[in-house]
């Protein structure tokens, strides 16, 4: 073979191998999009929760909400897998609709933005080995809407998005306690109504400037941004909200089922089979059935939250073992759209992996999640365009649910939002 010939096939193989590179899926080239929500970028990171850490033994199911002088959010998560990695963490304030806002870090932070993780544990005796992480976030000089970035060695190495707020409550707020429900036309449907007072803060043009948001039960799938005043009273500093049509109210919802895998020897309420063959195990919870068109059912939840416990052997964050679980729906035909299995757990959010699949043979919906020990508050949601969201779970005023209405200003300087307000409703609480 001559050297022209050699220095072709050398040019072929060169082409031939950087083709190949250039068609490989993602991993190679493709850089990780923050999104500014509450997500989890790769599969082996599990179990993330952000709370005020205020010493109580069930701080997990509080919001990642806490005032300005007395911060103390706390994040956890598990990675899935034997050696440490170099975790850092990082804070990007936002505005009230948690776009990214003009603030520089040295705005609302007093040192340099980025702080690594030095606190962390490896799993003990379990089935599948992981390493459980802490993270006091650090203080910020400015209350708003903060992201909390989690990333590996490098900024663009991001595993997971958390969103928090800090607020410094400088305005009142007063609620109409004439709650509608039996009252109105719409049985399935919450609202109440509220009256703002700033007192004495300078607020020029309130419509513009005042942002309110609520959300229930810690949920970012169904918020309401930027609800407007129904009246602007300036000579007495206040903005009055009443809520007068559908669109202004929540879905009461249903309570939440639930299931407690607490103990793995002997398996709590709402659980069927354990198969120990394997390891992990394998959990099948009793089967649901639809309850859309059933009457309201008065029983405690956690309001779709989830508790992470070991009742088996203790020390439930690194103890606890990660199992698959079953969840199984009943239904006669599938329904017109997706359904899928939500919870706190997941963010609410609709994703191939918590997706239920029809089973034709069993006339049922199944899914199968990795899931730590605990008790999981979950619910069946359907994503369609002919069928609600809780075509499956029904809607009740009766429903006992949790409000959180956060109130914005952005003033003059600085020219961001700031969150000068938060308040938490319990409705028809237990």
């Amino acid at each position: 073979m001559t050297s022209n010939q050699n220095s072709i096939f050398k040019f072929i193989r060169i082409l031939i191998l950087s083709s190949f590179l250039l068609a490989l899926p993602g991993i190679l080239f493709a850089q990780k999009e923050l999104a500014f929500v509450d997500k989890i970028y790769e599969a082996q990171i599990k179990t993330v929760q952000l709370y005020p850490n205020l010493g109580g033994p069930q701080d997990f199911l509080q919001p990642s909400s806490t005032s300005i002088q007395q911060q103390n959010l706390l994040l956890e998560f598990d990675d899935l897998q034997d050696q440490r990695s170099n975790y850092y963490a990082k804070l990007i304030h936002c505005n009230y609709d948690w776009t990214k806002s003009q603030l520089m870090d040295l705005d609302f932070m007093d040192s340099y933005n980025e702080y690594p993780f030095t606190d962390y544990q490896l799993s003990n005796n379990t089935h599948v080995r992981y390493i459980h992480y802490r993270f006091l976030v650090p203080p910020v000089k400015l209350p708003g809407n903060y992201l909390l970035i989690v990333y590996r060695d490098d900024v663009s190495n991001i595993v997971l998005s958390r969103r928090m707020m800090i607020y410094d409550n400088q305005v009142g707020l007063a609620k109409d306690d004439q709650f509608l429900g039996s009252g109105t036309l719409n049985r399935a449907m919450q609202q109440f109504n509220f009256v703002i007072d700033y007192g004495d803060i300078q607020i020029l043009n309130p419509t513009e400037t005042v942002h309110v948001n609520m959300r229930q039960n810690q949920r970012w799938d169904n918020v309401k941004f930027n609800i407007q005043p129904t009246f602007v009273r300036d000579d007495q500093s206040e903005l009055e909200y009443k809520v007068q049509d559908d669109s202004r109210q929540f879905a009461g919802g249903n309570e939440f089922r639930f299931a407690d895998f607490r103990s793995l020897m002997y398996p709590g309420q709402n659980t069927g089979q354990i198969n120990k063959a394997s390891k992990p195990y394998e959990l099948y919870l009793a089967i649901d059935a639809p309850r859309g068109e059933g009457a309201y059912a008065q029983y405690k939840d956690l309001d779709g939250n989830y508790i992470i416990d070991n009742t088996d052997y203790g020390e439930p964050d690194i103890t606890g073992n990660y199992l698959y679980v079953n969840f199984t729906l009943k239904s006669t035909t599938p329904y017109d759209g997706d359904v899928y299995v939500v919870g706190k757990f997941n963010d609410y959010q609709h994703l191939e992996e918590n997706k239920m699949r029809y089973n034709a043979s069993t006339h049922a919906y199944e899914s199968r999640q990795f899931l730590k020990q605990g008790w999981y508050d979950y619910q069946y949601m359907v994503e369609s365009k002919n069928n609600s969201p809780l075509a499956i779970e029904g809607s009740h005023y009766e429903t006992e649910n949790v409000y959180e209405i956060t109130i914005y200003n952005r003033p003059f300087k600085p020219n961001a939002d700031l969150l000068i307000g938060y308040y938490l409703f319990p409705l028809n609480p237990r």
